[in-house]
C-alpha cells in the first residue's frame, strides 16, 4: 500500500478545491467545499476532510491562497506604519501620480484611501547616495522616537522600513530594524532590502508596505492551519504556492507573504506547463474561469510567461509573477442592466450569497444562473448530487431583471449574458495574443476552472484558435497543477553596468553571491544540493530607456553576445534596434529545487476506434452555432474511453464542471483522457 500521498488545496472565490494524488500509481481524488471568507481555514479543512480524516500518509501538503490579496482588497490587513528618510514621507502617498487605465477618462475619479495615512509615516535623519555611500549618518535616536510614535501613539501592528538607495547598501535599514525589534518585539517589521533589492523608491516602498500590511494576518493563518493539520497527524512538508510559479515552505512564506498574493492562478500555470510538455503542445493559452474571475496567460515553448512586477489594487509589487491577465468575469459574475445596457461583472456574487440558484440568499442573476437556464447544467447532479440548484429561481431572476428590460424571454436573455461574457473573455485573450503580434490560430486553448469548459469552446470558436483542450479534472486543475510545483526562490539586484564601459566581473560576482543565497534558501526548505538548479537572467535596456528585456544567460558572460542577443530581442518585439549603449539593469537568479511530477496514465491506441456508448440522456440546451434550443447528448466524463470521438451538440458532465460542445464542433478523447475540441471542418 502506498504511503506517499500529496494533497493540494486551492481557495477560489466560491469553492475550495482539494486534490489527493497517489505518487506511486498516479491515481487522484478530488473534492470541493464552499469557500468560507470569514474563516478561510475552515473551508480548507472541510475540503481536506472530504478526502481523508488522517493525514499521516501525506508527504506534502501544498496550498494556494488568496488571503493576502483579499486582505488588501477588503482593507482588513494589519494597522501599518512607515519609517523612511526625513523629507521623503510622501513617497508612498504621491506614488507616480498616474490614473489607472480603467479610469483614464473619469474626471471624477478619486484615489482609494491609502493603506497608510500620513500621520502613520515618520521620517528619520540618515542618507545614502545613489551608490550606497553614507552621506548622513543614521539618527538612531530618531529611529527610536519614530518607532515610539507609531507603536505607542498610533498602535500599529506592523512597520515598513524603507530608505533611499537601500538596494545598494542595506546598513541603515538593517540597523533600524534591530532597534525597532529590540524596543517592540511584538511588532512585525518589514525591511525593503530584505524583500526586494531593486531600484525605484516608490515601487520598493509599496512592496514593503504591502508586506507589512498582510504579514500579521498571514502568519496567524499559516500557524492556525498548520496546527489544524497537525491534529490530523500530518508530518509531511507544508508548502505555499508562489505568485511566480513554484512553491516555498510555509515557514519561508511567513517571512515573505507578498510572494503569495497572486498564487491562486499559479497552480494552473504549473499544470498548464506540464500539459504543454506531455501533449507536445508547446504554445497554449491558459483559460481559467472560476467563480469570480477569468485568468489568462500565454505558455510559449512550454514555459509560462513571467513578469517581474505586478499590481495589487493599483499598488505596484516588485515580485516575480506569471504574466496573467485577470478580469472580473467568472461563474459568479453578476449580470445587470446599467443605463439600458447589459453588463456582466466585475461584481461577483462570490460564495456568499452566491448565484440565485445556490439558494443562499443571492438575488441577482449570474453567469451560473444563465448556464442553468440555457440547459447546460443538471440541477439535480451539481457537485455530484450534494447540492441541488434552483432552476426556477434562476429563470425568474433573469426574467425579472434582464429579460423584461430587454424585451426578451428568459432563454434569449441568458444567451445575451453569455454573449457579453464571451466578448469580455475574448478581449482578455486578445491582449496576450493579437495585441502582442501573436496569431491566435497558433495556440491551443487550455480550459479549466469550474466555469472554463462551459465557455472556452465558444471563445476558441470565435477567435479561431487551433483547438480547445479540457483536461481531466478541470474544476480542480489548479490544485492538481500545484502537485507538480518545484521549490523555488528568486533573488534580484539592480546593477546599472553599461556594456562596453567596463568589465562584467561585478555582474558575475552578483550572480555568484545570489546563487549562494539561493542555495542556502533551498537547503533551509529541505532541498538537497543534488536537486538544486540555478537559472541566471539579465534585464537589459538601451541606456536612457525605462523598460527592459530579459535574457537567460549561462555561466560565461560575453558583452558582444549580450549586445547582439538584446538587439535581436528588441527588434523582434519593437521592430527595430538602436545604436545606443546597452545597460544591465538587473541581475536575477532563480533557485529551483526539483520535485517529482505527477504522472499521467497514457492509454495505448486501439486497433480500431472504440465504440461510443449511448449518451446517458438527451437534454434540451442552447446551441450558439444555431442560436436556438436543440437536443444535446449528455455523456459522463468518466464513461468516455480514450480515443473516443463524437460530434456536438453534446454535454460532458463530470459533477463539478460541464463541457459544452456546440453543433459545429467535434471532440476526441486523447490518450490521456483529455477532451480535444475542434471546429467541425478541422475535426479530421
Amino acid at each position: 500500500m502506498s504511503t506517499d500521498y500529496r494533497i493540494a488545496v486551492d481557495i477560489g472565490g466560491t469553492f475550495v478545491d482539494a486534490v489527493e494524488l497517489d505518487m506511486a500509481t498516479g491515481a487522484f481524488r478530488f473534492e470541493k467545499a464552499p469557500t468560507t471568507p470569514a474563516a478561510p481555514a475552515e473551508g480548507v479543512l472541510d475540503a481536506v476532510g472530504r478526502l481523508r480524516e488522517s493525514l499521516s500518509d501525506v508527504s506534502m501538503f501544498i496550498h494556494g491562497t488568496t488571503l493576502g490579496l483579499n486582505a488588501v482588497l477588503e482593507r482588513r490587513g494589519a494597522k501599518t506604519g512607515i519609517i523612511t528618510n526625513d523629507g521623503f514621507r510622501d513617497i508612498f502617498l504621491v506614488g507616480r501620480g498616474n490614473v489607472p487605465d480603467a479610469h483614464m477618462y473619469d474626471f471624477q475619479y478619486q484615489r482609494p484611501e491609502s493603506l497608510v495615512p500620513r500621520r502613520r509615516i515618520a521620517g528619520v535623519v540618515g542618507r545614502l547616495d545613489y551608490k550606497g555611500r553614507e552621506i548622513t549618518p543614521l539618527d538612531e535616536d530618531g529611529v527610536r522616537e519614530a518607532a515610539r510614535l507609531l507603536v505607542e501613539d498610533h498602535a500599529v501592528e506592523a512597520i515598513a522600513v524603507t530608505y533611499l538607495f537601500s538596494f545598494r547598501n542595506p546598513a541603515h535599514e538593517q540597523r533600524s530594524a534591530e532597534i525597532i525589534r529590540a524596543l517592540y518585539p511584538q511588532v512585525r517589521v518589514s525591511v525593503s532590502s530584505d524583500i526586494t533589492r531593486e531600484h525605484r523608491e516608490y515601487e520598493r516602498t509599496s512592496t514593503t508596505v504591502l508586506d507589512a500590511y498582510i504579514r500579521p494576518i498571514f502568519e496567524r493563518y499559516i500557524d492556525e492551519l498548520r496546527a489544524a493539520l497537525n491534529t490530523r497527524d500530518f508530518k509531511g512538508r507544508f508548502a505555499i504556492m508562489r505568485s511566480g510559479g513554484g512553491a516555498m515552505s510555509a515557514q519561508a512564506a511567513k517571512t515573505s507573504p507578498t510572494q503569495t498574493v497572486l498564487s491562486g492562478p499559479a497552480g494552473g500555470l504549473v499544470g498548464g506547463a506540464l500539459i504543454a510538455e506531455i501533449l507536445e503542445r508547446p504554445d497554449l493559452v491558459t483559460f481559467d474561469v472560476g467563480g469570480t474571475s477569468l485568468d489568462v496567460c500565454l505558455i510559449e515553448g512550454t514555459v509560462p510567461q513571467v513578469a517581474h512586477e505586478a499590481a495589487l489594487e493599483n499598488l505596484p509589487l516588485l515580485i516575480p509573477t506569471y504574466d496573467i491577465r485577470t478580469i472580473g468575469a467568472g461563474g459568479g459574475s453578476i449580470a445587470a442592466m446599467e443605463a439600458g445596457l447589459l453588463k456582466v461583472g466585475p461584481r461577483s456574487a462570490s460564495a456568499v450569497p452566491g448565484p440565485i440558484c445556490y439558494r443562499r440568499g443571492g438575488t441577482e442573476p449570474t453567469v451560473t444562473d444563465a448556464a442553468l437556464v440555457l440547459g447546460y447544467m443538471d440541477p439535480e447532479s451539481f457537485l455530484g448530487g450534494r447540492m441541488t440548484l434552483d432552476a426556477d429561481g434562476a429563470r425568474e431572476g433573469i426574467e425579472a431583471q434582464i429579460a423584461g428590460p430587454l424585451g426578451l424571454d428568459a432563454t434569449q436573455a441568458a444567451a445575451r449574458i453569455y454573449d457579453v461574457m464571451v466578448a469580455k473573455n475574448i478581449g482578455a485573450v486578445r491582449q496576450l495574443t493579437v495585441e502582442r503580434g501573436r496569431d491566435p490560430a497558433d495556440f491551443s486553448l487550455l480550459a479549466f476552472g469550474g466555469a472554463g469548459p462551459l465557455i472556452a469552446p465558444l471563445v476558441a470558436r470565435e477567435m479561431g484558435l487551433a483547438e480547445c483542450i479540457v483536461p481531466l479534472l478541470p474544476s480542480g486543475f489548479s490544485a492538481w497543477g500545484m502537485l507538480g510545483a518545484d521549490i523555488v526562490d528568486d533573488f534580484a539586484q539592480t546593477d546599472l553596468t553599461v556594456l562596453g564601459q567596463g568589465d562584467l566581473s561585478s555582474v558575475a560576482d552578483k550572480f555568484k553571491a545570489m546563487e549562494a543565497e539561493a542555495a542556502a534558501s533551498l537547503e533551509a526548505q529541505g532541498v538537497g544540493a543534488g536537486d538544486a538548479l540555478m537559472e541566471r537572467q539579465l534585464e537589459l535596456r538601451y541606456l536612457g530607456q525605462e523598460h527592459a528585456l530579459t535574457l537567460t544567460v549561462g555561466a560565461t558572460l560575453d558583452e558582444a553576445d549580450l549586445t547582439a542577443r538584446f538587439a535581436d530581442a528588441h527588434r523582434a518585439l519593437y521592430g527595430h534596434a538602436m545604436e545606443s549603449p546597452v545597460q544591465v539593469l538587473t541581475t536575477r537568479v532563480r533557485g529551483i529545487g526539483r520535485t517529482r511530477k505527477p504522472t499521467m496514465v497514457k492509454a495505448d491506441a486501439p486497433a480500431t476506434p472504440p465504440a461510443m456508448s449511448a449518451p446517458k440522456a438527451m437534454r434540451p440546451a442552447y446551441c450558439f452555432a444555431r442560436r436556438e434550443m436543440v437536443d444535446f447528448a449528455v455523456y459522463e466524463r468518466e464513461a468516455l474511453p480514450a480515443f473516443a470521438a463524437f460530434h456536438g451538440p453534446a454535454l460532458v458532465d463530470e459533477g463539478t464542471s460541464v463541457t459544452v460542445i456546440h453543433s459545429d464542433q467535434a471532440v476526441e478523447v486523447n490518450a490521456y483522457g483529455h477532451l480535444v475540441i475542434t471546429q467541425e471542418g478541422d475535426a479530421a
